[in-house]
């Protein structure tokens, strides 16, 4: 089948509820109940490919619900284990009913294999209500397909970026904890107070993500212009990365020899402040005591929180049961599925209020946190997407080429306006590769 040159890929993984009609008020998007005299439903098999999602994962978030919801649907779930990539599947034929591309590789995984269903047909037959979700996420997997089709479901979770703090070193230094609100410059000279040496060991007082920090940023400014083979905005680029390197100029608050290095130093317990993503998957350990506040925001901007958006639940147009996988969709991102999500730490796509509140409150870890912090501030529009007409990069390259030449900078190996030139040199370079491919 043709291919589709325009595929970005993935790098590194909400108002009121629904109330659909024909649910009698329902709450959790579902399609109406079965009359009691509905002749039983023959027997199906669904498979659901969650592709980036753990299989342990996939069942006890969701097999529970199905399984009560259609006992006459057989589940099977499948991730991305060798053999049962989605090119595995479609060259097999054993495509799967439901998958889970996102918007970096919606193309790559889902449309450039021949697999994309528009589900505006399915919203409109069952009444579905798509405010239920942040807008965000719907407007954005619509503009990644560049089409206007509606190519899936944002599907919890989304990363939402806070700030982190090791409780137990501002207590030892006598330093008052971090709080919502603060802006960078603020942050800026507790970082100062907070990296110092003590009994000769050395703390630092800032890291961060050098990859999602620089990507999520809150003026969501592409990496690769939208119209043109170059770096986006380079002026704007530089006063992001002037904004980050000031903390790397503090004496003793030297950045790590890699990006991963660097996003891993808060979990060592010396360092006292981490701008990270809120990530279920983030592995802090349980002797640093942490908790977060408001991502910081720029002296006179928009009090907006940084993200990175969702994957999607969308349907294959192979499958021979689009309208029961549009149901099971439904139920997977219903009401009562994302407050569970919710109370495990798993921020939620809808934009209710009471699932939002619960945030972590099942969770032995989240629910001593201030979770709260990651809604104070509405989400930062989406990166929007490179015009259709243009070859365009993966997203995990140009992501990576971004976090390598912020590290030549902080590392004082270039000046900002050198880093910047030469990521534009490598930009351009792939975006070349596109072309002659």
């Amino acid at each position: 089948m043709a291919k589709h040159i325009y595929r970005p890929v993935c790098g590194f993984i909400i108002g009121c509820s629904a109330l659909l009609s024909a649910c009698g008020g329902d709450s959790g998007g579902e399609a109406a109940p079965a009359k009691e005299d509905e002749a039983p439903k023959s027997p199906i098999t669904m498979v659901i490919h969650g592709a980036g999602v753990t299989m342990e994962e996939l069942e006890s978030r969701y097999r529970d619900h199905l399984v009560k919801k259609f006992p006459h649907i057989t589940f099977t779930f499948l991730r991305n284990d060798k053999g049962n990539m989605m090119e595995d599947l479609v060259a097999q034929g054993t495509i799967p009913d439901i998958v889970r591309p996102d918007t970096n590789n919606v193309y790559s995984s889902y449309l450039d294999l021949g697999l994309g269903e528009d589900l505006t047909p399915y919203v409109k037959k069952y009444r579905y209500d798509l405010s239920r979700f942040n807008k965000v996420f719907v407007d954005e997997i619509v503009d990644a397909a560049r089409t206007g089709e509606l190519y899936g479901l944002p599907q919890p979770p989304f990363f939402p970026h806070a700030l982190y703090y090791n409780k137990d070193l501002f207590d030892q230094f006598g330093v008052p904890y971090p709080k919502d609100g603060m802006t960078w410059d603020e942050v800026y000279e507790i970082a100062k107070r907070m990296t110092r040496t003590n009994n000769n060991k050395l703390y630092r007082g800032f890291s961060f993500n050098p990859v999602s920090g620089l990507r999520d940023n809150p003026y969501h400014l592409p990496i690769l212009d939208l119209a043109a083979d170059r770096l986006a905005n380079t002026e704007q680029w530089a006063s992001l990365f002037q904004n980050f390197l000031r903390f790397y100029q503090i004496p003793n608050n030297t950045i790590a020899a890699s990006t991963s290095a660097e996003n891993g130093m808060f979990a060592k317990g010396s360092v006292a402040l981490m701008a990270n993503q809120h990530n279920v998957y983030l592995n802090i350990p349980p002797e640093v005591d942490w908790d977060i506040v408001t991502y910081p925001t720029y002296a006179g901007g928009q009090k907006l929180m940084p993200q990175r958006g969702p994957a999607y639940w969308s349907i294959t147009k192979q499958s021979k049961h689009k309208d029961e996988a549009f149901q099971v969709i439904m139920e997977m991102l219903s009401d009562e599925v994302q407050l569970e999500d919710s109370r495990r730490g798993i921020p939620s796509t809808l934009v209710n209020p009471q699932i939002q509140q619960v945030l972590g409150q099942g969770s032995p870890v989240f629910s001593t946190k201030n979770m709260a912090a990651l809604y104070q501030y509405p989400p930062a529009p989406y990166t929007p997407k490179r015009k259709a007409e243009l070859p365009n990069v993966p997203q995990n390259i140009q992501q990576n080429l971004l976090g390598a030449a912020f590290m030549e900078a902080a590392k004082g190996a270039k000046d900002v306006n050198t880093a910047l030139r030469e990521l534009n040199e490598m930009l351009r370079l792939e975006v070349n590769k596109v072309k002659n491919q």
